[in-house]
């Protein structure tokens, strides 16, 4: 590097806030209005199963939960690209590169389009081989296609919405970010009442709501991107596909990707595997999946602060770890890290002492509905605490430009660990079906173990790093 060109890298470190504020303060003004958005984010699908219970009942929940693997899908190609473009725009800032840089949120935004058009046609044109391919039993189908149906032209917006966000708060307005979400999530919970219970509509009413929520969202995304990025001018040339940008966003954005992926297919498996064994139990194939969707969404409601906080300090990390920053980089990961178990231990005193309670925010239920989700509730999330470190580490790995430890990462929890232990664990456990719920504290606590592992690791590297820096200076 010449010294024309350290000079010019020292200047932008000097003049970037993310190079020089405090980290405590850089992360509370991004994680806090990251967490508000990825919890409103959850709303969408929680607040909808909430008016759903309360119309339809326990099918309908179920059919909620059946239809879940595509919303993942949404938010894994948002992932991919909102992280993936944001994490390029700010490794590639935090060098000097400032010419480069634009083409990664312009290219990353085009993409979140296309590919929600294009997951839109396939769920359209295969909607009942998905929704049967899924889990969904007999009695429960009709309404997963009703529901679907009509969601499914929301994902375009969804995925605008999702991994817009993440290029917006790379432009230092995560505030921003955070209000595209609660208008969405907002209109999405008062027409959910208007449509649902006031009008009657059923799953249709609550997938009606959805999409329009996901509309007014990505309606702010796109104005904000096309006609108010602050940090530097997009043109017409950055939004046109070039296979070397989108190449790179999609390298660093994998690691989220693959999470999202592995997540969808235990959904999968998870749904089939309940609909078999609860079948043979005295539970029946719809009580097991409706619990078990129940029991994932509010899972989310802790996995919003992690990945919250992972996102939020994705800007950190990633400028300083370009600036060749470490310690900042150590201690942005350090507070997220913190910050994620602290809330996930709450997070399981309430799993713990009040399940039947949460359970009834989603309507009534026979009995041995309330008698296998309490069960569900205590044993499925027992090692919420340890796991809540994945989301928090998989993001760091990505921020830092190393993309395939995010992404061994990121199959550890899900395809390593819990997918095995879904088939393996109903064979020696009677009956089978809790065999499914002990798969889940398992595969947590070996995820767990692997994630401090490779993050202490990691951090070992970077202080042989720092250390050639002195070396290097001197």
């Amino acid at each position: 590097m010449t010294s024309f060109m350290k000079e010019c890298v020292e200047m932008e470190k000097e003049n970037n806030p993310l190079g020089t504020e405090p980290v405590g303060r850089l992360m509370a003004k991004f994680a806090v209005p990251s967490i508000i958005a990825m919890l409103v984010g959850a709303l969408y699908n929680i607040v909808d199963q909430l008016f759903i219970g309360q119309a339809v009942g326990t099918d309908g929940n179920a059919a909620t939960n059946i239809a879940f693997p595509l919303s993942t899908m949404c938010i894994s190609l948002a992932l991919m690209f909102g992280i993936g473009g944001a994490s390029c725009y700010n490794l590639s800032l935090g060098k000097g590169e400032k010419d480069k840089a634009p083409y990664y949120i312009g290219n990353s935004f085009t993409m979140l389009l296309v590919s929600g058009v294009v997951l839109t046609v396939i769920a359209e044109l295969f909607l009942t081989p998905l929704l049967v391919f899924f889990g969904s039993p007999e009695n429960v189908l009709p309404y997963a296609q009703e529901y679907v149906r009509i969601t499914a032209f929301g994902f375009p917006f969804l995925i605008l919405t999702g991994g817009g966000g993440h290029l917006i708060r790379a432009d230092g307005s995560p505030g921003m970010t955070m209000i595209c979400n609660i208008v969405g999530a907002a209109s999405n919970t008062i027409l959910d009442a208007v449509f649902v219970l006031g009008f009657g509509w059923g799953m249709a009413g609550a997938a009606v709501a959805t999409v329009i929520g996901q509309f007014l969202s990505s309606s702010i995304v796109i104005w904000y991107v096309v006609f108010r990025f602050k940090s530097t001018k997009l043109r017409k040339e950055h939004f046109l596909p070039k296979l070397m940008h989108i190449g790179r966003v999609a390298s660093i954005g994998l690691a989220s990707f693959f999470n999202q992926i592995a997540m969808m297919v235990v959904q999968i498996v998870l749904n089939n595997s309940l609909k078999h064994y609860g079948s043979l139990s005295q539970f029946g194939d719809s009580i097991p999946i409706a619990c078990a969707g129940i029991i994932m969404k509010v899972n989310m409601i802790v996995f919003s602060f992690a990945i919250g906080l992972g996102q939020g300090s994705q800007p950190i990390e990633s400028f300083n770890y370009g600036a060749r920053q470490y310690d900042r980089v150590r201690k942005a990961y350090r507070l997220a890290a913190i910050a994620s178990v602290v809330i996930a231990t709450v997070s399981f005193i309430v799993f713990q002492v009040f399940p039947r309670q949460i359970l009834s925010m989603f309507g009534d239920g026979t009995e041995e509905y309330f008698s296998f989700g309490e069960s569900f509730f205590r044993i499925f999330l027992f090692f919420v605490p340890i796991v809540s470190l994945q989301p928090v580490t998989s993001t760091f790995f990505t921020s830092i430009g190393k993309p395939v430890k995010g992404i061994i990462l990121s199959l550890t929890r899900q395809i390593l660990f819990f997918l095995p232990l879904l088939v393996v664990l109903p064979l020696f456990i009677e009956p089978g079906i809790y065999g499914v719920v002990y798969a889940g504290p398992a595969a947590d606590l070996m995820s767990g173990i692997v994630t401090i592992i490779m993050a202490l690791a990691e951090f070992s590297g970077m202080r042989k790093l720092e250390a050639a820096k002195e070396i290097e200076s001197n």
